[in-house]
Protein backbone atom coordinates (compact mmCIF):
# COMPACT_ATOMS: atom_id res chain seq x y z
CA UNK A 1 0.00 0.00 0.00
CA UNK A 2 1.46 3.68 -0.92
CA UNK A 3 1.28 6.10 1.74
CA UNK A 4 2.44 9.12 -0.07
CA UNK A 5 0.79 12.08 -1.07
CA UNK A 6 0.17 12.74 -4.94
CA UNK A 7 2.68 16.26 -6.19
CA UNK A 8 0.00 18.52 -5.91
CA UNK A 9 -0.39 18.06 -1.97
CA UNK A 10 3.54 17.71 -1.72
CA UNK A 11 3.85 20.82 -3.66
CA UNK A 12 1.04 22.18 -0.95
CA UNK A 13 3.15 21.66 2.36
CA UNK A 14 6.10 23.13 0.69
CA UNK A 15 4.13 26.06 0.36
CA UNK A 16 2.77 26.15 3.72
CA UNK A 17 6.24 26.03 4.95
CA UNK A 18 7.52 29.23 2.87
CA UNK A 19 4.61 30.93 3.94
CA UNK A 20 4.88 30.31 7.84
CA UNK A 21 8.68 30.93 7.64
CA UNK A 22 7.82 34.29 5.96
CA UNK A 23 4.67 35.59 8.04
CA UNK A 24 4.80 34.31 11.42
CA UNK A 25 4.74 37.14 13.43
CA UNK A 26 7.45 35.06 16.05
CA UNK A 27 10.42 32.98 15.77
CA UNK A 28 9.01 29.28 15.90
CA UNK A 29 12.45 27.87 16.43
CA UNK A 30 13.42 29.52 19.98
CA UNK A 31 9.83 31.06 21.18
CA UNK A 32 7.00 28.52 22.42
CA UNK A 33 3.20 30.04 22.47
CA UNK A 34 0.25 29.31 24.58
CA UNK A 35 -2.75 31.09 22.52
CA UNK A 36 -4.80 30.47 26.35
CA UNK A 37 -2.50 33.58 27.67
CA UNK A 38 -3.41 36.70 26.50
CA UNK A 39 -0.11 38.00 25.52
CA UNK A 40 0.35 35.49 22.91
CA UNK A 41 -3.16 35.05 22.02
CA UNK A 42 -2.69 38.64 20.23
CA UNK A 43 0.05 36.96 18.32
CA UNK A 44 -1.96 34.36 17.36
CA UNK A 45 -4.89 36.04 16.16
CA UNK A 46 -2.50 38.50 13.80
CA UNK A 47 -1.59 34.84 12.43
CA UNK A 48 -4.37 33.53 12.32
CA UNK A 49 -5.68 36.84 10.34
CA UNK A 50 -3.15 35.93 7.70
CA UNK A 51 -3.91 32.28 7.00
CA UNK A 52 -7.90 33.57 7.18
CA UNK A 53 -6.85 36.19 3.89
CA UNK A 54 -4.55 32.99 2.28
CA UNK A 55 -7.74 31.24 2.30
CA UNK A 56 -6.56 28.44 4.51
CA UNK A 57 -8.24 29.19 8.00
CA UNK A 58 -11.58 26.64 6.94
CA UNK A 59 -9.73 25.83 3.27
CA UNK A 60 -12.02 22.61 3.73
CA UNK A 61 -15.38 24.25 4.59
CA UNK A 62 -17.86 24.78 1.73
CA UNK A 63 -17.43 27.92 0.19
CA UNK A 64 -21.21 29.08 1.12
CA UNK A 65 -19.78 29.07 4.43
CA UNK A 66 -16.41 31.16 3.87
CA UNK A 67 -14.80 28.09 2.80
CA UNK A 68 -12.88 27.01 -0.09
CA UNK A 69 -13.87 23.50 0.16
CA UNK A 70 -10.49 22.05 -0.23
CA UNK A 71 -9.78 18.69 0.48
CA UNK A 72 -9.59 17.59 3.43
CA UNK A 73 -6.23 16.04 3.24
CA UNK A 74 -5.37 19.78 2.19
CA UNK A 75 -6.72 20.62 5.41
CA UNK A 76 -4.53 18.02 7.07
CA UNK A 77 -1.80 18.68 5.71
CA UNK A 78 -1.82 22.43 7.05
CA UNK A 79 -2.74 21.60 10.36
CA UNK A 80 0.66 19.09 10.86
CA UNK A 81 2.98 21.73 9.87
CA UNK A 82 1.54 24.53 11.53
CA UNK A 83 1.88 21.85 14.49
CA UNK A 84 5.48 20.50 13.59
CA UNK A 85 6.19 24.19 14.17
CA UNK A 86 4.44 25.01 17.37
CA UNK A 87 1.91 27.33 15.26
CA UNK A 88 -1.92 27.28 17.00
CA UNK A 89 -3.27 28.06 13.85
CA UNK A 90 -6.55 26.04 14.45
CA UNK A 91 -8.82 26.81 17.38
CA UNK A 92 -12.27 26.05 19.13
CA UNK A 93 -13.88 27.51 16.37
CA UNK A 94 -12.81 26.28 13.15
CA UNK A 95 -12.07 23.13 14.68
CA UNK A 96 -15.72 22.52 16.79
CA UNK A 97 -18.23 24.75 17.17
CA UNK A 98 -18.20 25.49 13.27
CA UNK A 99 -18.36 21.73 12.05
CA UNK A 100 -21.14 21.53 14.55
CA UNK A 101 -22.87 24.60 13.48
CA UNK A 102 -23.05 23.13 9.78
CA UNK A 103 -24.65 20.12 10.84
CA UNK A 104 -26.61 21.29 13.45
CA UNK A 105 -27.13 25.08 13.71
CA UNK A 106 -29.98 26.59 12.04
CA UNK A 107 -29.96 29.04 9.09
CA UNK A 108 -29.65 32.47 10.88
CA UNK A 109 -26.69 30.63 13.37
CA UNK A 110 -25.09 29.84 9.97
CA UNK A 111 -25.58 32.89 8.92
CA UNK A 112 -23.94 34.81 11.88
CA UNK A 113 -21.37 33.03 13.15
CA UNK A 114 -19.59 30.90 10.18
CA UNK A 115 -18.63 34.02 8.38
CA UNK A 116 -16.81 35.40 11.41
CA UNK A 117 -15.26 31.95 12.36
CA UNK A 118 -13.84 32.04 8.80
CA UNK A 119 -12.56 35.58 9.24
CA UNK A 120 -10.60 34.89 12.28
CA UNK A 121 -13.13 37.56 13.72
CA UNK A 122 -14.09 35.50 17.06
CA UNK A 123 -12.63 33.97 19.38
CA UNK A 124 -14.33 30.86 21.04
CA UNK A 125 -14.27 29.87 24.83
CA UNK A 126 -15.29 26.02 25.91
CA UNK A 127 -17.74 25.25 28.06
CA UNK A 128 -17.53 21.50 29.23
CA UNK A 129 -16.09 20.83 32.71
CA UNK A 130 -17.38 21.98 35.96
CA UNK A 131 -15.48 22.26 39.41
CA UNK A 132 -17.33 19.02 40.46
CA UNK A 133 -17.89 17.77 36.71
CA UNK A 134 -14.62 16.39 34.17
CA UNK A 135 -14.69 13.25 33.41
CA UNK A 136 -18.25 12.47 34.00
CA UNK A 137 -19.47 15.14 32.16
CA UNK A 138 -22.89 14.15 32.43
CA UNK A 139 -23.27 14.71 35.88
CA UNK A 140 -23.08 18.78 35.16
CA UNK A 141 -24.56 21.05 37.39
CA UNK A 142 -25.05 24.70 35.50
CA UNK A 143 -28.81 25.06 35.41
CA UNK A 144 -30.57 26.80 32.31
CA UNK A 145 -34.05 27.58 33.00
CA UNK A 146 -36.94 28.70 30.47
CA UNK A 147 -38.26 32.47 30.90
CA UNK A 148 -40.33 33.40 27.74
CA UNK A 149 -37.55 33.61 24.80
CA UNK A 150 -35.05 32.95 27.25
CA UNK A 151 -33.10 30.54 29.26
CA UNK A 152 -31.86 32.15 32.59
CA UNK A 153 -27.93 30.23 33.49
CA UNK A 154 -26.80 29.65 36.87
CA UNK A 155 -23.34 27.65 37.29
CA UNK A 156 -19.93 28.38 36.52
CA UNK A 157 -17.46 26.29 33.82
CA UNK A 158 -13.40 25.62 34.45
CA UNK A 159 -10.37 25.34 32.49
CA UNK A 160 -10.97 27.08 29.59
CA UNK A 161 -9.70 30.26 27.81
CA UNK A 162 -11.83 33.43 28.73
CA UNK A 163 -9.69 34.92 30.65
CA UNK A 164 -7.88 35.19 27.14
CA UNK A 165 -10.22 37.81 25.24
CA UNK A 166 -12.50 34.98 23.96
CA UNK A 167 -16.02 36.41 22.69
CA UNK A 168 -18.25 33.80 22.77
CA UNK A 169 -18.33 30.57 24.76
CA UNK A 170 -19.84 27.29 23.71
CA UNK A 171 -21.64 25.23 26.76
CA UNK A 172 -23.61 22.23 27.63
CA UNK A 173 -26.30 23.39 30.58
CA UNK A 174 -28.89 21.18 32.31
CA UNK A 175 -32.38 22.38 30.38
CA UNK A 176 -34.59 19.50 31.86
CA UNK A 177 -34.03 18.59 36.11
CA UNK A 178 -35.74 15.40 36.04
CA UNK A 179 -34.55 13.90 32.72
CA UNK A 180 -32.20 11.09 32.27
CA UNK A 181 -28.51 11.36 33.16
CA UNK A 182 -27.97 12.45 29.35
CA UNK A 183 -30.81 13.51 28.50
CA UNK A 184 -31.99 16.78 29.80
CA UNK A 185 -28.95 18.84 28.71
CA UNK A 186 -28.64 21.48 25.89
CA UNK A 187 -26.00 23.04 23.60
CA UNK A 188 -26.10 27.14 24.24
CA UNK A 189 -23.75 29.75 23.16
CA UNK A 190 -23.27 33.01 24.76
CA UNK A 191 -21.69 36.04 24.43
CA UNK A 192 -18.84 36.82 26.94
CA UNK A 193 -20.08 40.34 27.56
CA UNK A 194 -23.32 39.75 28.57
CA UNK A 195 -24.28 40.78 32.19
CA UNK A 196 -23.83 37.87 34.88
CA UNK A 197 -20.25 36.74 33.22
CA UNK A 198 -17.76 36.17 35.84
CA UNK A 199 -14.37 35.42 35.22
CA UNK A 200 -11.59 34.14 37.42
CA UNK A 201 -7.60 33.23 36.70
CA UNK A 202 -6.82 29.68 37.86
CA UNK A 203 -2.77 29.30 37.20
CA UNK A 204 -1.44 26.08 35.93
CA UNK A 205 1.71 24.02 36.98
CA UNK A 206 3.40 25.14 33.84
CA UNK A 207 3.24 28.87 34.22
CA UNK A 208 -0.01 29.63 32.63
CA UNK A 209 -3.39 30.22 33.68
CA UNK A 210 -6.64 28.86 32.47
CA UNK A 211 -10.20 30.39 34.07
CA UNK A 212 -13.13 29.86 35.95
CA UNK A 213 -16.10 31.43 34.43
CA UNK A 214 -19.10 32.01 36.86
CA UNK A 215 -22.60 32.63 35.68
CA UNK A 216 -25.41 34.42 37.91
CA UNK A 217 -28.52 34.59 36.28
CA UNK A 218 -27.16 34.99 33.02
CA UNK A 219 -29.48 35.15 29.96
CA UNK A 220 -28.93 33.42 26.79
CA UNK A 221 -31.96 34.00 23.56
CA UNK A 222 -33.43 30.85 22.72
CA UNK A 223 -32.10 31.39 19.47
CA UNK A 224 -28.56 30.31 20.96
CA UNK A 225 -29.64 26.68 21.64
CA UNK A 226 -27.92 24.10 18.88
CA UNK A 227 -29.84 21.64 17.83
CA UNK A 228 -32.89 20.10 19.95
CA UNK A 229 -33.69 21.74 23.38
CA UNK A 230 -32.55 18.64 25.90
CA UNK A 231 -30.55 16.69 23.30
CA UNK A 232 -27.23 18.82 23.61
CA UNK A 233 -25.23 15.87 25.02
CA UNK A 234 -25.55 14.28 21.63
CA UNK A 235 -24.55 17.78 20.29
CA UNK A 236 -21.25 17.99 22.38
CA UNK A 237 -20.62 14.29 21.82
CA UNK A 238 -20.22 14.94 18.02
CA UNK A 239 -18.34 18.15 18.87
CA UNK A 240 -15.53 15.95 20.53
CA UNK A 241 -15.24 13.89 18.01
CA UNK A 242 -14.17 16.84 15.99
CA UNK A 243 -11.65 17.28 18.90
CA UNK A 244 -10.22 14.34 19.45
CA UNK A 245 -9.26 14.24 14.95
CA UNK A 246 -6.62 16.44 15.08
CA UNK A 247 -2.94 14.89 13.34
CA UNK A 248 -0.93 17.58 15.48
CA UNK A 249 -0.16 15.46 18.35
CA UNK A 250 2.46 12.84 16.31
CA UNK A 251 3.45 16.46 14.17
CA UNK A 252 4.41 17.76 17.80
CA UNK A 253 5.68 14.60 18.47
CA UNK A 254 8.06 14.46 16.05
CA UNK A 255 9.68 18.27 16.43
CA UNK A 256 10.15 17.28 20.30
CA UNK A 257 11.81 13.93 18.93
CA UNK A 258 14.00 15.49 16.85
CA UNK A 259 15.16 17.98 19.43
CA UNK A 260 16.21 15.05 21.81
CA UNK A 261 17.97 13.65 18.68
CA UNK A 262 19.98 16.79 18.43
CA UNK A 263 20.41 16.96 21.71
CA UNK A 264 21.94 13.63 22.19
CA UNK A 265 24.42 14.30 19.23
CA UNK A 266 25.95 17.04 20.96
CA UNK A 267 25.79 15.83 24.65
CA UNK A 268 28.41 13.49 26.04
CA UNK A 269 27.50 11.16 29.63
CA UNK A 270 30.60 9.58 31.07
CA UNK A 271 32.68 10.25 28.06
CA UNK A 272 30.79 9.86 25.06
CA UNK A 273 27.97 11.09 23.35
CA UNK A 274 25.00 10.43 24.11
CA UNK A 275 23.50 9.32 20.75
CA UNK A 276 26.12 6.61 21.10
CA UNK A 277 24.76 4.87 24.04
CA UNK A 278 22.79 1.71 22.06
CA UNK A 279 20.19 1.62 24.98
CA UNK A 280 19.53 5.40 24.05
CA UNK A 281 19.04 5.03 20.51
CA UNK A 282 16.52 1.76 20.68
CA UNK A 283 14.53 4.13 22.89
CA UNK A 284 14.72 7.02 20.12
CA UNK A 285 13.65 4.55 17.60
CA UNK A 286 10.99 3.63 19.36
CA UNK A 287 9.17 7.00 19.95
CA UNK A 288 9.95 7.51 15.82
CA UNK A 289 7.95 4.56 15.51
CA UNK A 290 4.97 5.19 17.74
CA UNK A 291 5.22 8.45 16.14
CA UNK A 292 4.68 7.67 12.57
CA UNK A 293 2.29 4.87 13.81
CA UNK A 294 0.14 7.77 15.20
CA UNK A 295 0.23 9.81 12.49
CA UNK A 296 -0.97 6.95 10.32
CA UNK A 297 -4.08 6.64 12.36
CA UNK A 298 -4.70 10.56 12.25
CA UNK A 299 -4.14 9.74 8.13
CA UNK A 300 -6.97 7.60 8.41
CA UNK A 301 -9.46 9.49 10.35
CA UNK A 302 -8.83 12.14 8.05
CA UNK A 303 -10.22 9.39 5.12
CA UNK A 304 -13.15 8.98 6.90
CA UNK A 305 -14.37 12.84 6.93
CA UNK A 306 -12.77 13.27 3.37
CA UNK A 307 -15.69 10.45 2.80
CA UNK A 308 -18.02 12.64 5.13
CA UNK A 309 -18.01 9.99 7.93
CA UNK A 310 -18.20 11.45 11.42
CA UNK A 311 -14.83 9.54 13.12
CA UNK A 312 -15.86 8.36 16.70
CA UNK A 313 -13.97 5.20 18.19
CA UNK A 314 -11.36 6.00 15.57
CA UNK A 315 -10.90 9.62 16.62
CA UNK A 316 -10.68 7.78 20.48
CA UNK A 317 -8.07 6.14 19.67
CA UNK A 318 -5.93 8.85 18.03
CA UNK A 319 -6.59 10.78 20.97
CA UNK A 320 -5.98 8.78 23.56
CA UNK A 321 -2.87 7.11 21.35
CA UNK A 322 -1.81 10.54 20.75
CA UNK A 323 -2.19 12.02 24.01
CA UNK A 324 0.22 9.39 26.14
CA UNK A 325 2.38 9.46 23.34
CA UNK A 326 3.45 12.81 23.79
CA UNK A 327 3.81 12.17 27.75
CA UNK A 328 5.49 9.34 27.10
CA UNK A 329 8.14 11.23 24.79
CA UNK A 330 8.35 14.04 27.64
CA UNK A 331 9.21 11.57 30.47
CA UNK A 332 12.34 10.26 27.44
CA UNK A 333 13.16 13.95 27.26
CA UNK A 334 13.28 14.37 31.17
CA UNK A 335 14.93 11.08 31.58
CA UNK A 336 17.78 11.93 29.08
CA UNK A 337 18.59 15.56 30.56
CA UNK A 338 19.09 14.01 34.03
CA UNK A 339 18.60 17.14 36.93
CA UNK A 340 19.20 19.66 34.25
CA UNK A 341 15.64 18.54 32.56
CA UNK A 342 13.93 19.66 35.98
CA UNK A 343 15.10 23.51 34.96
CA UNK A 344 12.14 26.08 34.20
CA UNK A 345 12.37 28.01 31.09
CA UNK A 346 14.67 31.19 31.46
CA UNK A 347 17.14 29.05 33.67
CA UNK A 348 21.07 29.77 32.33
CA UNK A 349 21.58 25.90 32.37
CA UNK A 350 18.42 24.31 30.77
CA UNK A 351 18.61 22.59 27.77
CA UNK A 352 16.19 23.56 24.70
CA UNK A 353 15.13 26.74 26.21
CA UNK A 354 13.24 24.82 28.81
CA UNK A 355 10.51 23.24 26.62
CA UNK A 356 10.75 19.51 28.37
CA UNK A 357 10.35 20.94 31.84
CA UNK A 358 7.19 22.39 30.30
CA UNK A 359 5.96 20.33 28.56
CA UNK A 360 6.46 16.97 30.48
CA UNK A 361 4.04 19.25 32.89
CA UNK A 362 1.46 20.39 30.32
CA UNK A 363 1.32 16.72 28.97
CA UNK A 364 -0.19 15.28 32.03
CA UNK A 365 -3.40 17.47 31.21
CA UNK A 366 -3.53 16.42 27.54
CA UNK A 367 -4.00 12.77 29.00
CA UNK A 368 -7.21 14.34 30.43
CA UNK A 369 -8.38 17.73 28.06
CA UNK A 370 -10.91 16.27 25.46
CA UNK A 371 -11.76 13.03 27.31
CA UNK A 372 -9.13 10.88 29.84
CA UNK A 373 -7.39 8.15 28.53
CA UNK A 374 -9.75 6.06 30.55
CA UNK A 375 -12.82 7.68 28.74
CA UNK A 376 -11.49 7.12 25.69
CA UNK A 377 -10.87 3.36 26.26
CA UNK A 378 -13.98 3.14 27.30
CA UNK A 379 -15.35 4.53 24.10
CA UNK A 380 -13.30 1.79 21.81
CA UNK A 381 -14.26 -0.92 23.69
CA UNK A 382 -18.16 -0.04 23.75
CA UNK A 383 -18.42 1.72 20.31
CA UNK A 384 -15.16 -0.24 18.99
CA UNK A 385 -15.30 -3.70 19.65
CA UNK A 386 -18.74 -3.73 20.55
CA UNK A 387 -17.53 -5.25 24.21
CA UNK A 388 -21.27 -4.60 27.63
CA UNK A 389 -20.73 -1.45 29.66
CA UNK A 390 -20.00 -2.90 32.76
Amino acid sequence: MDFKLNKEDEQFRSEVAAFVNQELPWDWRNRSLDPDEPEDAVLVKEFKKKLAGQGWLTMAWPEEYGGSSASHVKQMILNEEMAYRGVPAGDAGTRMVGPILMLYGTDEQKQEFLPKIAGADIDWAQGYSEPDSGSDLASLQTRAVEDGDEFVVNGSKIWNNAHSGADWMFMLARTEQDAPKHRGISFLLTEMKSPGITIEKIPMMWNAHRSLVTFEDLRIPKKNLVGEQNMGWYVGAALLDFERSGVDRPARAKRLLEDLVSYCQVTKRNGRLLSDDPIIRRKLAEAAVQIESCRMMCYNVVWMQSKEMIPNKEASITKAYGSELTHHIYELGMELMGMHGQLEPGSKYVPLQGRIENGFMRSRGGMVAAGTSEIQRNVIASRGLGLPRG
